[in-house]
């Protein structure tokens, strides 16, 4: 099978550093392996996304030599797929609507479990719906991490999949375009790290094929804390690519100070992909 990975930011503000890191880590990997590399855009949160930032994200990644293999695949248009893969769920009597809120659940650890509502149904506002959460393991090998386990029961709790507004819930929908975009390694960050589980039983669930993960350290601030967008993390400048692209290669223990006029050429001139075991070692300070 030819190997695919992807890049999927979410269009809630300019990429970062950390995104920045996320992308070329996972455009290397594909590049090694001889396979291709895909964008896709989860605008599936239209309350949490920054008008424009759809349009900068795809506008930087090519500023900085990352050029997808196809076509971009938007979230906010698969809407049917998603129906379809609940339905199923639905049919098959794994997901439950839920009126509970957070702080109905504060006094259960804020988890829900064994399809247990604190919370009667109500007239008056939709419910969300919510996958039952087996008391079992669900364990897999990370490319970077190694071997993790997880209780999904208890660790997860029975978890959302389509949220009070209507709108489908991260999980299902990185579920259903990996496997529709024929997605054979997902390369992100170690935030996600703690979704893995629930997606690989999902995909269990709805017949899908399990990708490998590797799951690259987060780049952090001075202070420690992960860059992110909600926490301000300044945007990449495109007008001036190579600094950062420089910072990340080194961030992911690659070469980075060859002569290159361009990204592409920087890029081009990193050979292979970053030692897996050395990165496992590194720090998950951009400096560090």
């Amino acid at each position: 099978m030819t190997y695919r990975g992807r890049f999927a930011p979410s269009p809630t503000g300019p990429l970062h550093f950390g995104s920045l890191v996320a992308a070329v880590g996972s455009w290397l990997c594909a590049r090694q392996a001889g396979g291709q590399w895909l964008v896709r855009m989860e605008d599936i949160d239209p309350p949490r996304e920054v008008p424009g930032a759809a349009r900068d994200i795809l506008a930087t990644l090519p500023a900085f030599g990352l050029v997808a293999d196809g076509p971009v695949l938007y979230q906010s248009a698969r809407r049917a797929a998603y129906d379809a893969a609940f339905e199923k769920l639905r049919a098959e009597g794994h997901v439950f609507p839920c009126w509970c809120s957070r702080t109905d659940l504060a006094a259960r650890g804020g988890l829900h479990r064994d399809g247990l509502c604190v919370a009667p149904p109500s007239d008056d506002r939709p419910p969300a719906w919510r996958l039952r959460a087996p008391d079992e393991d669900i364990a897999f090998t990370d490319g970077l991490q190694g071997t993790q386990r997880q209780n999904l029961r208890e660790t997860a709790g029975d978890f959302v999949i389509r949220r009070v507004e209507g709108y489908y819930a991260y999980q299902l929908a990185c579920v259903v375009d990996d496997a529709f975009q024929g997605i054979t390694e997902v390369v992100r960050g170690t935030d996600l790290l703690d979704s893995t589980p629930r997606q690989i039983y999902l995909q269990r669930l709805l017949g899908l094929p399990t990708p490998a993960y590797l799951h690259l350290p987060l780049a952090r601030d001075a202070q420690g804390r992960k860059l992110s967008k909600s926490a301000g993390a300044g945007a990449l400048d495109p007008a001036e690519p190579m600094p950062a692209l420089r910072r990340a290669l080194a961030f992911l223990g690659l070469p980075h100070d060859q002569p290159a006029a361009t990204p592409a050429e920087l890029l081009a001139a990193t050979s292979g992909c970053f030692n897996r075991n050395d990165l496992a070692r590194r720090s998950s300070h951009p400096d560090g």
